[in-house]
């Protein structure tokens, strides 16, 4: 029998999953497995199970969802979402739990990273010298230089550049 305490619990963050952008589908799922079936990653990784991680959700498993390295398996290939006989939006969902994850506090090292050079460059990676000699040679224009005020006004509006520091990259 599940306590008042753990009733809130689910119901709160099943409510913050459901109020998301790619959430709104979350409590249409009744378990039936097809997502698990069809997605190519849980084909290679037993660890990933879209359904598992939807239960978890389901169930206000919260942490577990958003510290664990489930969510960012996912190849967004949308198999499981053509295929879900109750039209839950599964890789949508996904993102959403990816967004509760990331304003959490946690995300893998690599994207931390990205986020890190992105913020310092202006781009993900790097130009190296061997790319700029490449370009010239294939007759391509030199790679423009990165307005890092303006990408940093942007960034900031958007709440990227409070996201961008993770318990994992610190």
């Amino acid at each position: 029998m599940m306590t008042q305490q753990t009733e809130k619990t689910t119901k709160s963050f099943s409510d913050e999953v459901t109020s998301r952008h790619g959430g709104e589908t979350l409590t249409s799922c009744y378990q039936c497995g097809t997502c698990a079936s069809s997605c190519p990653v849980a084909r290679l990784d037993s660890s990933f199970n879209p359904r598992e991680i939807i239960k978890l959700s389901l169930l206000g498993e919260k942490e577990e969802v958003v510290s664990g390295d489930a969510i960012w398996l996912c190849c967004s290939c949308f198999n499981c979402q053509e295929r879900c006989p109750q039209n839950v939006e599964i890789a949508d969902l996904f993102y959403a739990l990816r967004n509760i994850a990331l304003e959490a506090g946690h995300a893998p090292g690599m994207y931390a990273d990205f986020a890190s050079a992105l913020v310092a460059e202006g781009r993900i990676v790097k130009i190296s010298k061997f790319v700029e000699k490449k370009r010239k040679e294939y007759g391509l224009p030199p790679l423009k230089s990165v307005d890092l005020e303006a990408l940093n006004t942007i960034l900031s509006a958007t709440g990227f550049s409070k996201s961008e520091k993770t318990e994992e990259s610190q």
